[in-house]
C-alpha cells in the first residue's frame, strides 16, 4: 500500500469522526521524515481521542500499525507516526497556536479523492 492510499484511509477516518478542516500536505519533496502530513482539528478532548482512535483502527485494518503515538493522554495534540504518513490531531486552540500549515507551507496541500 502506498503512502497516498494510507493518507486516504487516515483522511476518511478523521472525516468519519467529524474532523474539522482536515488538511493533507505532501511534504515528500521537502522532507525525508514522511510523504504526507495529515492535520485535523476537534472540538474537545473526547472528539480528538475518537478521531485518533479511528485513524489507528482503520490503518490497523489495512495492516499498518503506528511507529509511535504521542500526546494521547492530554489530547491537545496527538501525533501519530505511521512512517510514510504522520497524522496530527489537534484541539482547535492548539492547532491555531502551533499553525503547522504555516510551518510546512512549502509542502503541497493536496486534495484527497475519496474514491479508490
Amino acid at each position: 500500500m502506498n503512502s497516498k492510499e494510507l493518507a486516504k484511509i487516515a483522511y476518511k477516518a478523521l472525516d468519519d469522526k467529524k474532523g474539522i478542516n482536515i488538511k493533507v500536505i505532501d511534504i515528500s519533496e521537502i522532507s525525508i521524515i514522511a510523504d504526507y502530513f495529515i492535520i485535523a482539528g476537534g472540538n474537545n478532548e473526547n472528539q480528538v481521542k475518537a478521531m485518533a482512535d479511528n485513524v489507528e483502527e482503520e490503518l490497523h485494518k489495512a495492516g499498518i500499525n503506528p511507529n509511535n503515538i504521542e500526546g494521547y493522554t492530554a489530547a491537545n495534540w496527538i501525533l501519530m507516526d505511521f512512517g510514510d504518513i504522520i497524522v496530527h490531531v489537534f484541539n482547535e486552540d492548539d492547532r491555531l497556536f502551533y499553525d503547522l500549515e504555516r510551518i510546512w507551507r512549502d509542502g503541497k496541500t493536496v486534495s484527497i479523492d475519496m474514491e479508490a
